[in-house]
């Protein structure tokens, strides 16, 4: 098994890698493979809406690590999206790779464990943390939980090494992300889903 951490950070070292490799050593010692994915600090695509992705089965802008980002979490068996806080939110980049990837990819992603993490200098983290969740829930991906909101604090690495609450927060989200996996493996398969997809609108009455 193998679970994929994605650094949402343009700091490849910084300190949402450090709460992210917390979370990865853990995961490690229960015997899961890992693998980070660092989105870099080149220019990306916001999602246009043409729409093409349904006839692709890819994002149809290929000129950034959207559709490589989508591939590696399809091969993977769980997902830990890691951002640092901007004016309480997500990294803006990030969440533009986020919106393409997951309508793109429109569903395969369910049953997937799902965990996002954050890193703030002081306050923004619970609303970042609501934002990225927001990708799991709708794409039903279970979201492994820890002993709080799953952040960390300070303004660079050797701080959020001196925040103890944190690292114990990660670290026991590793934990349960390792047992949810080994659960899945070793239990029921997933529900079956409704044959049609409900989609409707308020404007047209239904």
């Amino acid at each position: 098994m193998k679970v994929l951490l994605v650094n949402g950070s343009p700091n490849k070292g910084g300190c949402t890698y450090t709460a992210l490799s917390e979370v990865a050593a853990t995961l490690e010692n229960n015997g899961i493979q890992t693998e980070m994915f660092h989105i870099g600090t080149k220019a990306v695509y916001g999602c246009t809406a043409c729409l093409r992705c349904r006839e692709l089965g890819k994002c149809a802008l290929d000129g950034d690590v959207c559709n490589e980002l989508a591939e590696k979490i399809l091969e993977s068996d769980g997902l830990v999206v890691g951002s640092p806080v901007y004016y309480a939110g997500p990294n803006g980049a990030l969440c533009a790779i986020l919106d393409r990837v997951f309508y793109s990819k429109m569903g395969r992603f369910a049953h997937k464990p799902a965990a996002c993490v954050v890193s703030c200098r002081r306050g923004g983290a619970s609303a970042t943390f609501d934002r990225l969740n927001k990708y799991f829930t709708i794409a039903l991906m279970p979201v492994a939980t820890s002993q709080y909101w799953n952040s960390v604090h300070g303004s660079n690495p050797d701080d959020v090494r001196r925040d103890i609450e944190g690292l114990q927060t990660m670290r026991t989200l590793g934990n349960n992300m390792a047992w949810l996996l080994k659960n899945i493996e070793a239990g029921d398969p997933p529900p079956v889903r409704e044959k049609e997809r409900i989609f409707t609108s308020f404007a047209d009455g239904k």
